[in-house]
């Protein structure tokens, strides 16, 4: 396990510490206890602690991060304040233990000489990837970092005696694949020409993409670790993106590259055209999608242990990569990315050691939550800064987030002032108009029959509102009128319905049938179509932006395609979702006071760097989730973890019979196992939609985890008649239609 860890923290140049870490993570082991629990005579050990108290013991301020490793490789990372670490003191702890355990000895010397007597030593002396003195998010995370290459290790040499050959040696998992970015660059190269070539859209919008490709791929060589990409919508920033990435790779000796995106429908997309170009040039697994859709996401081992010997081989590899992400390029979500940074436990920080050396790059990064915002871009400077990333956050609405600068600073040192890709004199945004905005007297309110009248009158249009209930409504009202290649669209309706619709959609505008799709946030950010004409209800500025992005996408409109913005009539409740998407369309509504209409131009980057500037002086993310900031100030790894929350309402999986024969199927096979795989869930997820965790849900049937215990996670719709070919789910709490 040392010798591992050591060669897992080169890489951010943290070799002897991890070494140490190494060597004691299970040094209670030489206790006699522990060799009673060998043998079945004791139980309720603490094998850790005491290894953890030696390195603090022999290298004082500078063992804190390898003690802190060893003391949470089973049980998490705990707190790194002077009272928590001096409850590590053996005798204390064989007093007091606060997990109710007994340490496995008290005496350190008598280990210490067993230790010595089987020719292992602890050297004299280290240097620490952590100083006390670090402000809390660059030293927390330096922590993680060490934590993770022990922590996977420890994995890995566990299970490699596990899956040891009859003759008792030791077997290995496969490394993964080397990155070789030239090769891959060459291969994206050769893609965007292919597509070029094929390519419908306009010839400026050609040109367009390939000067932002071109500049892209300059900007590679910048000195600067932090960037942003600002581009507009259809101006070719995924593909841009990888190429930057790729060529800063090869310039850089840079490991892997990490693709961050809020939506699974933008993963599963991008990650289609990733495989794509790579499959052709490169073995299998090159591409690595880590969400929970892929079939690769469990809870800390539990349902891993349940069904490891059920699953294929090849899915099993594909779990065995995500596990500590060891893949030249990944494809992720928002949150499982992120709050591995602010993790604590095992399972989460084991794969961080593999961000080291990389490039990271950020899609739609509006999405990022105004009260984690602070703390998020202190993680991702302190990557650039310690740990040789390249950090790159991309959007057609970029975030003022250097007005936040002096408040970043406050939890790393170099703070937030990235330099941008895509400079102002390119003209993207000027060169990419392709719609107008209509915006509305803000006095006056439209009815949803008013509004269904004026869709009803249009041949091919989207229209984006701001609530489920509010889709559902509408769209009700069309069906009832009615309006022909009527669709809906929402997170009351399964991945897979979903899924459909899309394709539904797609078809119907590529062959010019008439098409109305009615929909809530869901089909903005990234989502690849095309319409003449897009009603967006009144909300966030970025929001709006979105919506135009789905108008004229691909500008093969001879003229611009229009956005019209609406006010809704008030019905009595709530017109937005809460908290900051509230805040948002109340800073667009101030804009559009003050600047009037024929001021809101959204293809201009000034008025976003202005609407954000008022959103966070209105917002103060500086003061939101005081208990995240607590948390960080006295150094307590577990409440951080637990206030670091990107989606912060929990939700339940319920199966519905959107498709009858897959959820009779599905439904079947759970009630007769009354167990709970990976597998299943990687078949169901498609087939589920969320709900919020509250206690009044009907017509649910709890899964069985095991034969004797029901899951409070997972369940059953058994309310067939509720799920509508439309709407979707219907008949479900009050809740869910807000």
């Amino acid at each position: 396990v040392a010798s591992r860890a050591k060669e897992f923290a080169s890489a951010f140049g943290c070799s002897d510490e991890a070494w140490v870490a190494g060597l004691l993570h299970d040094f209670g082991k030489y206790g006699e206890r522990f060799q009673d629990r060998l043998r079945g005579r004791d139980r309720g050990l603490d094998h850790w602690s005491i290894g953890a108290y030696l390195a603090l013991r022999e290298y004082k301020a500078a063992g804190i991060a390898a003690a802190l490793g060893v003391q949470g490789h089973h049980v998490g990372l705990q707190r790194a304040d002077p009272d928590s670490l001096r409850d590590l003191v053996p005798a204390q702890l064989s007093r007091s233990h606060p997990l109710g355990l007994a340490v496995t000895e008290t005496d350190v010397n008598r280990l210490l000489n067993r230790l010595n007597a089987d020719g292992l030593a602890i050297p004299p002396s280290i240097s620490s990837c952590y100083q006390h003195s670090s402000k809390a998010v660059s030293g927390m995370l330096d922590i993680r970092m060490l934590f993770s290459a022990l922590v996977d290790a420890d994995f890995l040499e566990t299970e490699a005696h596990f899956e040891a050959k009859q003759n008792g040696t030791m077997r290995d998992r496969a490394g993964g694949l080397e990155l070789l970015p030239a090769h891959a660059l060459q291969a994206v190269t050769k893609y965007i020409e292919k597509l070029r070539k094929a390519s419908s859209s306009s010839q400026s919008l050609n040109q367009l993409r390939e000067d932002l490709l071109s500049t892209c791929l300059e900007a590679a060589a910048l000195r600067s670790d932090l960037l942003t990409l600002s581009a507009p919508t259809g101006s070719g920033k995924t593909l841009a993106m990888l190429a930057f990435a790729l060529r800063r790779a090869d310039l850089g000796k840079l490991r892997r590259v990490i693709v961050v995106i809020p939506y699974l429908s933008i993963i599963e997309q991008t990650a289609a055209i990733y495989r794509s170009i790579f499959e052709p040039a490169f073995a299998q697994h090159y591409v690595l999608e880590h969400h929970s859709l892929a079939g690769t996401r469990h809870s800390d081992g539990n349902l891993e242990k349940i069904d490891r010997d059920s699953v294929h081989e090849a899915e099993r590899r594909v779990r065995q990569l995500a596990e500590n992400w060891d893949a030249p390029l990944i494809v992720t979500t928002s949150v499982q990315f992120l709050e591995s940074l602010f993790g604590d436990r095992p399972s989460a920080c084991r794969k961080l050691h593999r961000v080291a050396q990389s490039v990271v790059m950020f899609d739609e990064v509006q999405t990022l939550p105004s009260r984690l915002c602070i703390p998020t871009l202190a993680a991702l400077s302190r990557l650039a800064e310690r740990h040789e990333c390249t950090v790159v956050l991309s959007t057609a609405t970029q975030p003022a987030f250097t007005h936040l600068n002096d408040h970043v600073r406050r939890h790393c040192d170099l703070g937030w002032q990235p330099l941008e890709i895509a400079p102002l004199n390119l003209g993207l945004y000027e060169r990419a108009r392709r719609t107008r905005v209509v915006w509305p007297n803000l006095e006056a309110k439209t009815s949803w029959k008013d509004l269904a009248q004026e869709l009803l009158a249009l041949r091919q249009v989207l229209c984006i509102v701001n609530l489920k209930r509010h889709a559902a409504m509408l769209a009700e009202t069309l069906r009832a009128l009615p309006r022909p290649g009527l669709y809906h669209l929402s997170t009351n309706m399964c991945p897979a319905h979903r899924l459909h619709v899309l394709g539904c959609v797609r078809t119907l505008l590529e062959q010019g049938q008439p098409c109305c799709l009615i929909s809530t946030q869901c089909v903005e950010a990234g989502v690849d179509v095309d319409f003449p004409a897009v009603y967006r209800a009144f909300g966030p500025l970025e929001a709006v932006a979105q919506a135009a992005g789905r108008c004229n996408r691909n500008g093969s409109l001879n003229q611009r395609g229009e956005v019209h913005v609406f006010i809704p009539e008030d019905d009595g409740q709530r017109l937005y979702p809460g908290g900051a998407y509230e805040q948002g369309a109340d800073v667009t509504r101030m804009l559009l006071k003050d600047r009037a209409s024929d001021n809101m131009d959204i293809d201009d980057p000034a008025l976003y760097d202005l609407y954000y500037r008022w959103l966070y002086d209105l917002s103060r993310p500086d003061q939101l989730n005081r208990e995240l900031t607590d948390s960080l100030d006295r150094r307590d790894f577990a409440d951080v973890a637990k206030h670091y929350r990107l989606i912060e309402q929990n939700t339940i999986n319920v199966l519905v019979p959107y498709d009858p024969r897959e959820y009779d199927t599905l439904a079947g096979e759970i009630r007769k196992s009354r167990v709970l795989t990976g597998e299943w869930i990687r078949r169901a997820q498609p087939h589920c939609v969320g709900l919020p965790k509250y206690r009044d849900h009907v017509n649910l049937e709890p899964v069985h985890i095991t034969h004797d215990s029901l899951s409070d996670e997972w369940f059953i719709y058994v309310g067939k008649p509720d799920y509508d070919n439309l709407l979707g789910l219907i008949e479900a709490p009050e809740v869910l239609m807000i």
